[in-house]
């Protein structure tokens, strides 16, 4: 079973104040659909625990085509669609109840060892791991640049609400995070066209985080560099580019 599909439906609870889905709702599908999916595969986050291990994130590349309105079906396909050194490449291709392409992404994830924080060696974890070798996204994942002088910074502290099963910082919170630092008037008039992450490092339970944000060139559309910092001794937790576009 090389590809997985899973259905949603955008809740009243997953919208923002125009009615229409999230950016954050969007990557929460795309989690959802990669654990299921991994399950099948018996390669849950559960499954890895019992042999010391774990999955963790370390890459997104998400180009949004659309925002569905509340109510509106969603599709998403997701595959694993190669190996890139010691990390796993998975795909995704989500569409609406029309068949309209609603978003297309890439990810990349790596096998950590729970006792030393390390990484495993794919052949090792899980010989044998499926690929269906086509990209959604085409993305080698370069280092994305890092944010030297910031133009405004957004102080967060960690929640119990934020973590996941690995009991640190859910991928989608850190998104959410950098987001916020946006200026009023972006967030206002535009939505997320591409998002670009790169997750460096982990926060837990009572840290104090800092959204770093600097304007960049965007193709004619708003862009950004964005960085999360640990605000005691700044220490990079994430880097991420996004652009902006005005939807209807």
């Amino acid at each position: 079973m090389n590809t997985f599909t899973k259905d949603f439906q955008v809740r009243s609870y997953e919208v923002d104040l125009t009615g229409r889905m999230r950016a954050q709702t969007l990557l929460n599908y795309l989690q959802d659909t990669a654990g299921d999916h991994a399950s099948l595969l018996g390669l849950s986050v559960t499954s890895l625990f019992r042999l010391g291990l774990t999955w963790v994130l370390s890459r997104y590349h998400v180009h949004i085509v659309d925002y569905p309105p509340v109510g509106e079906n969603i599709r998403v396909e997701t595959w694993p669609s190669g190996r890139h050194g010691r990390f796993a490449l998975r795909d995704f291709l989500v569409t609406d109840s029309k068949g309209q392409p609603v978003a297309m992404a890439t990810s990349s994830w790596m096998v950590v060892s729970l006792k030393t924080g390390r990484t495993v060696r794919l052949e090792e974890a899980i010989p044998g791991y499926p690929v269906l070798e086509r990209r959604a996204v085409e993305d080698e994942f370069l280092s994305l640049p890092r944010l030297e002088q910031a133009e405004k910074e957004v102080p967060f502290r960690v929640r119990m609400a934020d973590l996941d099963i690995n009991r640190h910082v859910n991928n989608v919170i850190y998104v959410a995070w950098a987001l916020e630092s946006v200026p009023e008037d972006i967030i206002l008039h535009y939505r997320p066209s591409r998002l670009e992450v790169a997750f460096r490092s982990s926060a837990t339970y009572g840290d104090r985080i800092l959204s770093r944000v600097k304007a960049t060139e965007g193709e004619g559309e708003p862009a950004f560099i964005h960085q999360l910092t640990q605000a005691e001794d700044g220490r990079e937790l994430t880097r991420l580019c996004t652009q902006w576009r005005q939807f209807a």
